[in-house]
């Protein structure tokens, strides 16, 4: 009984200087603001559930954390989505892309800021416009999209438009043991390339799925066809799946198979993750939602913010203010310019 009381004290006393150190030089989450509550809860959690003596302790093998995409560690604004504008790309401006009158009025109307709904028809043009292409084609065109310049803003690329104290996030998480996910709504195959700067390993990325077929397959369906030496694989241009909502519990279940103990989304879209992580959990689990409230330093959207915060209130999910919360976006040298912000 004495053993453990004193462990319990050590614990105590751990976990104090922890907190104390937050606001130290060389402390965790460099990027966040001193005393912002997110920054706290997330530090006091991971401390909690990484000390063995804690009532919280997490295993190694159930540390497990998944984070979305767009708005939750890549620029979702001005004008809109990565992937939605490599669309507008493809369809506009590659000339050996065969567009549909379908998908070029779609473009076009984006490019005015009207989107067409996110629903199965909006993938299918989407899926349809890299057909043909191979996987090393469509990596190499994902990548010259990321050297671009990023519209709106001075001194980043689209590939670099990371949200600097998110990526701080991943890394401290995977210091302490953690293993990360990123479940997107985007394609896999696009977040691959995208997040290179991450490190994770790519069946660790989960997103959005397209058919995947050989050069020889022609019509026939992948059961009756069997792969073999020459073939090439190449984007079949047939959605499967869009992970939103309920689609990224499914893939968590699927690909995973362990239930997280910490999400990050940024929309209602990724509510059922977040959800899920949170309700009926073994294990102490928490749920963390971004605002895009910065009207300086990123296009955000009041209404939205304020309707998230509700949310989070009514959900039990943590906001995080990007206006309150973080010392710097997307890093020293970056600085907005006046622009039409987001067009969804």
């Amino acid at each position: 009984m004495k053993i453990g009381k004193w462990k319990i004290v050590i614990f105590t006393w751990g976990l104090l200087v922890a907190l104390v150190l937050t606001g130290c030089a060389g402390a965790p989450l460099a990027l966040w603001n001193d005393g912002a509550p997110a920054k706290s809860t997330l530090i006091e959690y991971v401390t909690a559930v990484t000390s063995e003596g804690s009532a919280d302790y997490i295993p190694v093998e159930r540390r497990i954390a998944v984070f979305d995409l767009d708005g939750t560690l890549l620029l979702e604004t001005d004008p809109t989505y990565f992937d939605w504008v490599m669309f507008e790309r493809r369809v506009l401006d590659d000339p050996t892309c065969r567009a549909s009158a379908e998908q070029t009025a779609a473009a076009r109307a984006a490019q005015k800021g009207v989107l067409p709904p996110l629903n199965k028809n909006r993938e299918r043009m989407v899926s349809q416009a890299y057909k043909g292409m191979t996987l090393d084609e469509f990596e190499a065109f994902v990548r010259k999209f990321m050297a671009e310049d990023q519209p709106g803003f001075t001194g980043l690329k689209r590939g670099d438009a990371l949200y600097r104290p998110m990526i701080e996030v991943v890394n401290y998480l995977r210091d302490n043991g953690f293993t990360v996910y990123v479940v997107s709504g985007t394609d896999r195959l696009t977040v691959r390339p995208l997040l290179a700067a991450l490190r994770l390993p790519p069946h660790q990325i989960i997103g959005s799925d397209s058919t995947i077929v050989s050069s020889r397959q022609g019509d026939r369906d992948a059961l009756d066809y069997t792969f073999a030496r020459g073939d090439t694989l190449m984007l079949g241009g047939e959605n499967l799946v869009k992970c939103l909502q309920m689609n990224k519990v499914s893939a968590i279940v699927r690909e995973i198979g362990v239930q997280p103990v910490l999400a990050f989304g940024n929309t209602r879209s990724d509510a059922s993750m977040l959800n899920y992580t949170i309700c009926g959990n073994r294990y102490r689990a928490l749920g963390f939602m971004l605002l895009c409230d910065d009207l300086e330093r990123e296009y955000g959207n009041m209404k939205k913010a304020d309707q998230m915060r509700r949310d989070c209130r009514e959900n039990g999910w943590i906001p995080v203010s990007m206006r309150d919360d973080w010392k710097t976006i997307y890093g020293d040298g970056v600085t907005k310019r006046k622009g039409s912000g987001s067009k969804k």
